[in-house]
């Protein structure tokens, strides 16, 4: 029964892809993943007034900023920019199956049936990057820094300088939150262990706690608790990620 299954599995392994079978495939999921991005923009493109003016400029008013156009084509810009950008959030689920399917012929069977589920939690949790920065990260920055400083200094600030951290904050959040996923693949290479994590729980908390004393700009405990806690309860998800699917110690 064994030598059958060893026999078996052989035979899934004996066919290799060539070297311009692999650069064919490369190509075709490249291609898949731009026409992805392409129908990500043109949607966003029909909901860029939404996207711009409901979206990115609320946190803005709500803090009391002025925001305002200093360039005669700088409006022009500012869309493309928008829409390109929201375009290739919104197709990052798709693009990111194009990459595990690229990836998949060299996985183990047993392995191949996981690419599904990766890719929804990757994509869940960059997404729930996205919404933390939203509703929680930028508000609090903002507010910051329309308390800062004198009251006699008007805050007018150039719409695209204004974009351009509304944009980097959140990407940045939604790549911080990749940090589960980070684990999955150190754990499955057995470069991080459940027992490592742990051992090392109190050195995290402490550079969690600095990162979150940098990264937010309000001096109160509860700005800095805001991005602490989540990165936390971060750090603990991946240890359970990395006990439940990284590499068994050999016996």
């Amino acid at each position: 029964m064994a030598e059958a299954k060893t026999e078996n599995t052989a035979q899934v392994y004996e066919k290799e892809m060539t070297f311009w079978e692999h650069l064919e495939e490369l190509r075709s999921r490249i291609i898949k993943s731009l026409l992805g991005i392409l129908i990500g923009v043109i949607i966003c493109a029909f909901f860029s007034d939404e996207i711009v003016n409901g979206i990115l400029i609320v946190p803005a008013k709500k803090a009391g900023f002025t925001l305002q156009n200093l360039k005669p084509y700088g409006q022009f810009m500012l869309y493309m920019q928008v829409v390109v950008i929201s375009g290739i959030v919104l197709s990052f689920p798709f693009t990111l199956y194009q990459i595990w399917k690229f990836v998949e012929p060299g996985l183990l069977p047993k392995e191949r049936k996981y690419v599904l589920w990766i890719v929804a939690f990757s994509s869940f949790c960059f997404f729930a990057g996205l919404i933390f920065a939203y509703f929680v990260l930028l508000p609090i920055s903002l507010k910051f820094f329309a308390e800062f400083g004198s009251s006699e200094i008007k805050n007018i600030i150039a719409i695209n300088e204004y974009i351009s951290f509304v944009i980097g904050l959140i990407l940045a959040s939604g790549i911080v939150f990749e940090l589960p996923m980070v684990s999955f693949f150190l754990g499955r290479l057995g470069i991080l262990t459940p027992a490592f994590m742990r051992h090392y729980r109190k050195h995290a908390v402490v550079l969690i706690l600095i990162i979150a004393a940098v990264l937010t700009p309000g001096p109160d405990i509860a700005s800095q608790a805001a991005l602490a806690i989540p990165l936390y309860l971060l750090y603990e998800l991946s240890i359970f990620v990395v006990k439940l699917t990284g590499k068994k110690p050999s016996v």
